[in-house]
């Protein structure tokens, strides 16, 4: 339990003998609420230990970081932690020292997360022609289907480009340089020489023999390309003239690594795509049944460790081979099952709030995007979570009988894909995803209203860690504006943001999500600005910008996070307008940021609000809103 605490000293050196003293530091940094830190070995019940310590919120470790969430007080321990250990801290190390897979999962995610939308409205496009197809046969011979045909081809075509673009701002390379490259992979003239290659005429660069291998829609190849240009770029920057340097950095990269990928790189990248792909593929014939089972029991366990991302190239290789895919089959038939768990929480439940969650949550599966469903409902109260693997397992088993495929790609696989799985040649794939898709939506209903929905462990994690605010007061309680907070003192505060409302649940964080760092709502930004919600002053900034804490005059604290993990962004995309002990005015303008350029670094731009001392009020009173506008009121207080 979060208690109040006042000694950083003792609880900083508290944490670094629980885990295993300096010599097992890594690195060492700190955000808006965590001391984010890297080990070199786990120790054992280091997480217990530290979680249990009065100040500490809780212990989670992601992507190779032992993350401790200490709160708004969060800078007074990172003080006193770095006075006892002797490594140079910065999120560069960070993310270098997570092991291979979590900086191969941190890429995927990094690379694709920005255009995945994208993907998913072309390959709802192609789905839509299927159905244009089946209703008018003769459309397929109009000028209208061929223009909307290629525009939903466009993005497969050319998604190496769109991987220079996001890959060149994960490794720090430049943007330009490296679409260039890939512009020459996808460029008609070597689709040509391919051609000739695969017909048997050979093409050789400088002496050595080139393969037929094409890149339109690839993955590995152009991502390997901007990786290693990085190197490059960076190695001509450090040892070449400035006179020269801006021409012959870009002339010299594009005569190396073009043809270096043409020669090495992109066979043997396609080769292991390929390799990785035909294993699935592999299982799919010789053991059908096994893959739908496995893909579509565990494949949301992938979610919550995103991980997901990773699976990527498997399915763009199966496309650009084979021109169909399975693996999204059981992607949507897992996706189905947790909007079908969340739908057996909405029909067992009494709990009107979790009713809503469990509304919307499941309204936004329907898009393919389950977070929602899984932080906000099925896995904070676990058994539905488990319900829903189980019908996943179960429907994916059932469609693995009628050799399911999907014939387009879909970027978010979901219900509304399904009708990628339509083929005239395999006419029996759409009857057996419809068939494993009605088996993972009812199922987990059936589930839940036998055997209940289990424990809300959001509530009970919010009442037991509530928070660092630093107090062991009961917790306030939360009503709906609709209900009246009839109080003899009163405090409204406005909403800091323009955009879209989201309950905390909704927030990819599960120190956010479960109210572990207090009650509150997300916001989805529409406008690149925090403002002042009320009189007040600034209690803290955090160093890389992201974050900032305030306090109104009457005494309440209000902690405003813009997106999830932008810490590691550096401040770049922020501009703040204060500091720490600025006193401001209701609307001041405080922070600026480039919602764009979090976004297009892979980071969910939901901005939690969060009441870091809710529990010193007698209830919360949390706007009823989907949408709101700058100094709207956002919460109604009583004292």
């Amino acid at each position: 339990m979060a208690t109040k605490v006042r000694d950083y000293t003792k609880l900083a050196g508290d944490i670094l003998e629980a885990i295993g003293g300096e010599e097992n530091v890594a690195s060492a940094t700190r955000c808006a609420t965590r001391l984010r830190l890297v080990l070199k070995n786990n120790e054992p019940k280091a997480k217990e230990t530290v979680a249990s310590m009065p100040g500490v919120i809780t212990v989670v470790e992601n992507s190779g970081q032992f993350q401790v969430v200490i709160g708004q007080h969060v800078g007074e321990v990172y003080e006193e932690f770095v006075k006892l250990v002797n490594v140079e801290a910065s999120d560069t190390e960070l993310e270098n020292k997570g092991s291979v897979l979590n900086r191969v999962i941190a890429t995927m995610s990094a690379v694709f997360a920005p255009f995945v939308y994208i993907l998913a409205a072309a390959g709802l496009l192609q789905g839509a022609l299927i159905v244009l197809k089946l209703l008018f046969a003769d459309f397929v011979n109009t000028g209208t289907y061929q223009v909307l045909s290629f525009i939903s081809w466009a993005p497969f075509t050319y998604l190496p480009i769109f991987i220079a673009i996001t890959a060149s701002k994960h490794f720090k390379t430049n943007t330009y340089i490296a679409v260039a490259c890939s512009a020459a992979l996808v460029s008609t003239s070597w689709g040509d020489m391919a051609a000739q290659i695969a017909g048997g005429t050979p093409i050789s660069f400088l002496g050595i023999p080139l393969s037929e291998t094409v890149y339109t829609s690839s993955v590995l190849p152009p991502l390997f390309l901007v990786w290693i240009l990085s190197y490059l770029e960076r190695f001509l920057n450090k040892h070449m003239n400035d006179v020269i340097k801006p021409v012959l950095v870009p002339l010299l990269c594009l005569a190396i690594m073009v043809p270096l990928t043409l020669v090495s790189i992109g066979p043997i990248t396609s080769l292991a795509a390929y390799g990785i792909a035909d294993g699935y593929n592999f299982l799919v014939d010789h053991v059908p049944a096994l893959a739908g089972i496995v893909v579509g029991a565990f494949y949301q366990l992938l979610v919550i460790f995103g991980v997901h991302w990773g699976t990527t190239p498997l399915v763009l290789a199966n496309y650009e081979q084979y021109g169909q895919d399975s693996f999204q089959v059981y992607i949507t038939i897992a996706v189905i099952s947790q909007v079908g768990a969340a739908l057996g929480v909405l029909l067992k439940t009494k709990d009107k709030e979790l009713k809503k969650i469990s509304t919307s949550a499941g309204l936004t599966g329907i898009f393919g995007i389950t977070e929602p469903a899984i932080y906000g409902v099925t896995l904070r109260l676990k058994k539905p979570f488990i319900y829903g693997c189980i019908a996943g397992g179960a429907g994916g088993l059932a469609a693995s009988f009628f050799d399911p495929h999907y014939f387009a790609y879909a970027g978010l696989s979901g219900p509304l894909t399904i009708i990628n799985g339509y083929s005239a040649d395999y006419p029996m794939s759409l009857w057996g995803i419809l068939l494993g898709a009605g088996i993972a939506l009812i199922l987990p209903v059936i589930l839940a209203l036998i055997f209940g929905c289990g424990d809300d462990t959001a509530k009970v994690t919010a009442s037991a860690a509530n928070t660092a605010a630093n107090t062991v007061e009961p917790s306030a309680a939360i009503v709906s504006s609709t209900e009246t907070v009839s109080a003899s003192i009163e405090e409204i505060i406005t909403s800091p943001l323009s955009g879209q409302v989201l309950p905390l649940t909704a927030v990819p964080d599960e120190v956010f999500s479960t109210g572990a760092m207090g009650q509150g709502v997300a916001i989805v930004p529409d406008q690149n600005k925090v403002v002042a919600p009320f009189d007040g002053e600034v209690a803290m900034v955090a160093p890389s910008k992201h974050a900032i804490a305030m306090i109104s005059k009457d005494g309440t604290e209000l902690l405003v996070h813009v997106g999830i993990e932008t810490v590691k962004l550096k401040g770049r995309p922020f501009t703040v307008k204060v500091q720490a002990g600025d006193r401001f005015k209701q609307g001041d303008v405080l922070v600026e940021f480039d919602k764009e350029m979090i976004e297009s670094a892979g980071y969910p731009i939901i901005t939690p609000i969060i009441l870091t001392n809710a529990q010193e009020y007698q209830q919360v009173g949390i706007e009823d809103a989907k949408q709101i506008s700058f100094n709207k009121k956002l919460f109604t207080l009583k004292h």
